[in-house]
């Protein structure tokens, strides 16, 4: 396995749409996973997008720490997996901002408007069909990988930039507002 180098926002692999895995079974797309994994673990980080790794694919790693997971069954821990091919659909209209950070914007973060709770289906490392709904922290991983794959960072998401900054700036403001 090996850290593969993340792309930063600005390059332009990160504005394209990504093409369809045919067969998620290959090692090519085995040997894939297992690096980003390692990439997204040694990050430290919490989903990473094939295309920001450089390769323009609809897959991506995720998971749900233990500590993000909130008490909304559908927001569980889940230990690291792989979604290909992923479909999204929103269930019901609560739409709730939720703070974003991305590995390939390193340092900020924002705070996106997003469907609290969705469906998603895929498949698998194995082919296998994927269904789960997600709610709250888990949705919203899944809702940032998948925008990955159509060319979306989460400031096109954005709908009100006086919550978004500096991971360091935010903190300290929060810390400010909190005493």
């Amino acid at each position: 396995m090996a850290i593969l180098k993340i792309a930063r926002m600005g390059h332009p692999v990160l504005l394209e749409k990504a093409a369809p895995v045919d067969d998620p079974t290959a090692p090519e797309i085995r040997r894939l996973v297992a690096d980003m994994m390692e990439t997204m673990l040694d990050a430290p980080g919490v989903g990473l997008a094939a295309p920001q790794v450089h390769v323009p694919l609809r897959l991506f790693v995720y998971r749900v720490p233990t500590a993000r997971g909130g008490d909304d069954p559908e927001d569980a821990p889940l230990a690291p997996s792989v979604l290909i091919n992923p479909e999204i659909e929103p269930l019901g209209d609560d739409i709730r901002l939720r703070w974003e950070g991305c590995l390939s914007i390193p340092g900020l973060r924002g705070a996106v408007p997003r469907p609290w709770r969705v469906r998603y289906r895929g498949l698998d490392a194995e082919g296998s069909p994927v269904e789960r709904i997600a709610a709250g922290f888990h949705a919203g991983v899944v809702q940032h990988e998948t925008d990955h794959l159509d060319g979306i960072l989460y400031p096109m998401r954005m709908t009100d930039f006086r919550l978004f900054g500096f991971d360091q700036e935010l903190a300290r403001a929060a810390e400010q507002a909190a005493s």
